[in-house]
């Protein structure tokens, strides 16, 4: 069984559509913690691509591992 490396998916209102200053953080929409980047990925796609009109809307990937475990190398995308 591969390590498992959690990853956040989250999205909300963005103050600047090129950073992640969120405008209302009581509104932002956590869509779940994931087992390893490619499902994080898959339901980030998902939840962008229905935002993609407004550019006001961001959706991330937070490598969660990476903060849980900060002195393990960085292997995963």
């Amino acid at each position: 069984m591969a390590k498992q490396l959690l990853h956040l998916v989250m999205g909300g209102r963005v103050v600047d559509p090129q950073g992640v200053e969120f405008q209302n953080l009581d509104e932002i929409d956590i869509v779940g913690v994931f087992p390893n980047y490619a499902a994080a990925e898959e339901a980030w796609r998902g939840h962008a691509q229905r935002t993609v009109d407004d550019a006001e809307m961001k959706y991330v990937i937070v490598h969660l591992h990476r903060l849980l475990e900060p002195e393990l190398p960085q292997a995963d995308g």
